[in-house]
């Protein structure tokens, strides 16, 4: 993450002499709290930060130091990047790129502005929103809706070397930041509802060249798995482990997309993420497991084999993606110190393993209004160990084709969809932004033309019932009981990025807009404040001047504001969240501005 203005401009100097030390600079600077230099905070994605300035004391002081105008509307997800002295700033499409001076409220240093064909927008599933920028050996990594991933100057914003990663004629889009692991960036694929095949792609940072590929569906060696050596809950996954799970070549335009997080493990030397939904929606014109949709996978930074996988939602019939952040902490879990991976999958349940070897640990809801499955077996030598358990009322398949299959929990949008969690080594709890929203669920027959949507489903979202109403919560989790500590009601889904400090203070935002500062160990409302429009940006926070900040993009959209961002009307639209959200166009309206709180002086 840069800057130059001059004592970090010799520390990106000398990274970038040494390439192959990228991760370990990288390292060193996310151990720097006065700056935040990952869009999870961290490898480990913890999006903990040690300043304290800011504390549960006096939160409830804070005022707007500053503020950013963005220039473009639509969903703003994701946060800005701190590096030194300087603040870089990314957009939805066009994705365009500000770097701000922090010793001049801001000043504008250079702008990136990429030429993108504007054809993309008609292609990009839920809005056209981008997670953020990646940094390393003194360059900026953005992957840009038309999968064009750059790599700028830290310094100038002058393109070093650009490389297509996919397709948009074929749905191939991008959303998710990259991630920046020794002398590689790694970055996925967007394009589940357009039939796009999957995969995680590594290029050597020096000249943007292919180092590896591995695909989430497929033959063995396209996916880059190891029949004896790739474990399965505690098995070697077998030859043709993808091919026997679909029927004919439907793997081809299987789906298990890459559009969100990854994580990184230095002593394993194991990265993390998820893949997506299997295309179509409608689940019986794919039978079978749809292997490895749904699937959280670790793999060999270096190489890219991989190390284990473990589907959460076999033979998905609720679009409940897969890709949500692989949270990476070592704890005490039975009287055993592991090193655990924490997941909050769209599936509503909160997921525990041990990162080295994959082993389930724990499965449990962590919204009570779950319906779809009973549970998870958690017996390893039962035949349905790690498989939920499907409540045959709420399967949209069994029901059938052009059945509505009513009052389904969660909606497909997830009981939590890409906005990260955050962990607290101090209260030792996990704080997470979640949905509290059911659906009706119609699959129809649907075929496949590259490059036009392969849905094959008609939805309809609205809040979970018989309980407080509202259609979000923001809960604190304890990952090694599985069990919700506490919870708080949300009017609207909780749709940004959390962040807790050691100052004891976890911050999330809120749909209508509203930055909330609560105690991390009570839940207790300390601080809030409405930004000019809905906020699914990601909070950070960062020192600087001897004083500490904090700071999140306001711009509603993504896929619970669709309606607002695309302005659609009919509540079927935005694959069902424009009648589920409807209300929300009372308390905001669109907007690209980034907010930045202190103490007063």
């Amino acid at each position: 993450m840069k800057k130059g203005i001059l004592g970090l401009a010799a520390g990106l100097m000398l990274s970038a002499a040494v390439p192959a030390m990228a991760n370990e600079s990288l390292t060193q600077a996310a151990s720097d709290a006065k700056q935040w230099v990952m869009q999870l905070g961290n490898y480990a994605g913890t999006r903990y930060s040690e300043l304290t300035g800011i504390t549960k004391e006096n939160v409830g002081k804070l005022q707007v130091a500053w503020t950013f105008s963005t220039g473009v509307l639509r969903g703003h997800e994701g946060s800005p990047l701190v590096i030194g002295d300087v603040m870089y700033v990314h957009t939805p499409f066009p994705n365009n790129v500000y770097a701000l001076d922090l010793n001049a409220d801001g000043k504008i240093l250079w702008r990136y502005h990429p030429e993108q064909n504007p054809d993309v927008i008609g292609v990009m599933c839920c809005d056209t929103v981008n997670r953020g920028l990646a940094f390393a050996d003194g360059m900026i990594f953005l992957s840009q809706a038309d999968t064009t991933l750059v790599a700028l100057d830290a310094k100038t914003g002058a393109v070093k070397w650009s490389v297509q990663n996919g397709d948009p004629a074929k749905g191939e889009t991008s959303t998710a930041t990259p991630l920046v692991v020794k002398d590689k960036v790694f970055v996925g694929i967007s394009g589940g509802e357009y039939g796009v095949r999957g995969h995680m792609t590594a290029y050597n940072i020096k000249d943007g060249s292919l180092a590896w590929r591995a695909y989430s569906t497929g033959p063995d060696a396209e996916m880059l798995v190891d029949p004896e050596k790739t474990m399965v809950l505690g098995k070697p996954i077998g030859a043709d482990s993808s091919l026997k799970s679909w029927e004919g070549d439907q793997w081809q335009i299987g789906g298990g997309t890459t559009w969100g997080w990854t994580t990184y493990d230095p002593e394993l030397n194991l990265i993390y993420y998820g893949t997506g939904n299997p295309s179509t929606w409608n689940p019986s014109q794919r039978p079978g497991d749809n292997k490895w949709s749904m699937t959280i996978m670790a793999r060999d930074a270096d190489t890219g084999m991989a190390k284990w996988f473990y589907q959460k939602t076999p033979h998905d019939e609720w679009d409940f993606d897969g890709v949500n952040e692989n949270i990476l902490v070592d704890k005490e879990i039975d009287g055993t110190m592991r090193k655990l991976l924490v997941n909050f999958d769209r599936n509503g349940f909160g997921y525990t393993l041990d990162r080295e070897t994959g082993e389930l640990l724990v499965a449990e809801k962590y919204d009570p209004a779950v319906n779809w499955a009973t549970e998870v077996v958690m017996d390893p030598n039962s035949d349905q160990y790690g498989r939920p358990q499907v409540v045959a009322e709420y399967s949209t398949e069994q029901n059938g084709e052009d059945v509505n299959s009513t009052g389904i929990c969660p909606a497909a949008l997830g009981s939590k969809d890409q906005q990260p969690a955050t962990y607290s080594p101090e209260t030792g709890l996990f704080y997470v932004p979640t949905n509290h929203v059911c659906m009706d669920y119609e699959p129809f027959r649907v075929s496949y033309t590259a490059g036009q949507p392969y849905v094959g489903a008609t939805l309809s979202m609205f809040p979970a019932p018989d309980s407080h109403g509202g259609m979000g919560n923001f809960i604190a989790w304890d990952a090694t009981k599985g069990e919700i500590v506490w919870s708080l009601p949300e009017q609207f889904s909780v749709w940004s990025g959390a962040m807790a400090t050691a100052g004891g203070v976890v911050f999330y935002g809120t749909l209508e807009g509203y930055l909330k500062a609560v105690d991390a160990e009570t839940g207790k409302e300390l601080y809030k404040f409405k930004t000019p429009s809905g906020i699914i940006g990601n909070v950070f926070t960062y020192e600087h001047g001897g004083k500490q900040y904090v700071g999140v993009l306001s711009g509603v959209g993504g896929w619970a504001g669709i309606g607002l961002a695309a302005g659609l009307t009919n509540s079927n639209d935005g694959l069902g969240a424009v009648g589920g959200y409807a209300a929300l166009s009372d308390y905001t309206a669109l907007g690209g501005q980034l907010t930045i709180f202190a103490l007063p002086d």
